[in-house]
């Protein structure tokens, strides 16, 4: 069985964080909020999905540390 990884990108300049499931050919398309979108394949299945103006959404600063 193949081994998936959780991949995980914040770009503090663009205030934006993408979380990535499958590193899979697809596409994007609306949710039901504006900051949000969802990457799918061509059968539907999630593949991940990115967030705009993270910021927003929160109540104190994100910190990543590397």
């Amino acid at each position: 069985m193949a081994r998936k990884r959780l991949r995980i990108w914040y770009d503090a300049e663009g205030d934006s964080l993408e979380v990535i499931f499958n590193q899979e050919a697809g596409y994007f398309q609306e949710t039901e909020s504006d900051q949000v979108m969802e990457k799918v394949d061509e059968a539907g299945n999630i593949l991940g999905f990115p967030v705009l103006k993270v910021g927003a959404l929160m109540r104190a600063p994100l910190e990543v540390t590397l």
